[in-house]
C-alpha cells in the first residue's frame, strides 16, 4: 500500500520534479562555462601565442560570447520547467489564441531591451570598444570593465562605475585612447579676457617647450589650445591636468589673464 503511494505521489509530482532538474542542470552548464571556459581560453592562447591572458579583443568577444550562450540556456530551460506544468500549459494557449496582440505588446515593452541586446552584438563583433580600453563618452571618461548584453560597464579614476546602455553607445560620438596606438596626445585650452595681449600669452607657453595655438576668438575671451607630448593613454588624464596647471601658471607669471 505504501509503495503504490509513493509511486502515485512521485507520478503526481513528475512535473515538478522535472522542472528542478532542468533548472539546476541549466545553472550548472552556466556554473561550467563561468568556471572552466576562460581559463581553458586563456590556456589556448598561451599555447597558440606564447603570451600570457587573451588579447583585448578576444577577451570582449569571448566574454559577451559567453554571456549570450548563458542567457539561451537560461531561457530554454525556463520554457522546458513551465512546459512541465498543464496549468502553464492552459494558459499558453490561451495566450497563443490572441498571439498578435501579446506579440505587439511584448515587442514594444521589450524594444529599448532588444535594441540594447542588438547593439551589444554589434560592440562585441565591430569592436570600436574593448575591455580595458580607456573611453571617453558624453564628458565622461573611463576604463571599460565590461560589456554586457544590454549595458556596457565604465570604471572611472574615482573607482566609480558608470553603466551605458549599449543602444545609446553604438549610436553617439565616443573617443577612444587606446586603440590603434599605444601613444595618445595630450591637449588642453585655456581662456583669456577677450582684450589680452595673445602674442604674449602664446611667447609664454611655447616657453614651457609645449606648442600653442589660438583656436578661437569670441566676446567672452580668447580660447588657447596648448599641446603637449604624447602619453600612455592610461596617464591622459594626469598629464592633462599637468599640462593645465602650467600653462595657467606660465600666463600668470607673464601677466597675461
Amino acid at each position: 500500500m505504501t509503495h503504490i503511494v509513493a509511486e502515485t505521489w512521485l507520478h503526481r509530482h513528475s512535473g515538478l520534479f522535472t522542472a528542478l532538474g532542468t533548472l539546476l542542470a541549466a545553472a550548472l552548464i552556466v556554473l561550467v562555462l563561468d568556471r572552466f571556459l576562460v581559463r581553458r581560453a586563456g590556456r589556448l592562447a598561451r599555447a597558440v601565442t606564447g603570451y600570457d591572458g587573451l588579447s583585448q579583443d578576444a577577451a570582449t568577444r569571448l566574454r559577451f560570447a559567453r554571456r549570450t550562450v548563458e542567457a539561451v540556456i537560461v531561457v530554454i530551460a525556463i520554457a522546458i520547467a513551465l512546459s512541465q506544468f498543464d496549468s502553464l500549459d492552459k494558459v499558453g494557449r490561451t495566450l497563443l489564441a490572441s498571439s498578435a496582440i501579446t506579440a505587439a505588446v511584448v515587442g514594444f515593452a521589450a524594444r529599448q531591451t532588444l535594441a540594447n541586446a542588438v547593439a551589444g552584438i554589434l560592440l562585441a563583433v565591430v569592436q570600436p570598444i574593448r575591455i580595458g580600453d580607456l573611453i571617453t563618452f558624453e564628458g565622461e571618461t573611463g576604463t571599460v570593465e565590461d560589456v554586457g548584453l544590454t549595458y556596457t560597464w565604465l570604471r572611472t579614476g574615482a573607482d566609480a562605475r558608470i553603466l551605458i546602455p549599449n543602444e545609446r553607445l553604438a549610436g553617439g560620438i565616443l573617443r577612444n585612447d587606446s586603440i590603434r596606438s599605444p601613444t595618445v596626445s595630450t591637449e588642453v585650452s585655456v581662456w583669456l579676457a577677450p582684450d589680452a595681449d595673445e602674442a604674449v600669452a602664446l611667447e609664454a607657453l611655447r616657453a614651457l617647450g609645449v606648442r600653442a595655438r589660438l583656436a578661437e576668438s569670441t566676446h567672452e575671451g580668447l580660447r588657447l589650445v596648448v599641446v603637449g607630448d604624447p602619453a600612455a593613454p592610461g596617464d591622459r588624464i594626469a598629464r592633462e591636468g599637468d599640462l593645465r596647471a602650467a600653462a595657467l601658471g606660465a600666463l600668470r607669471a607673464s601677466g597675461v589673464r
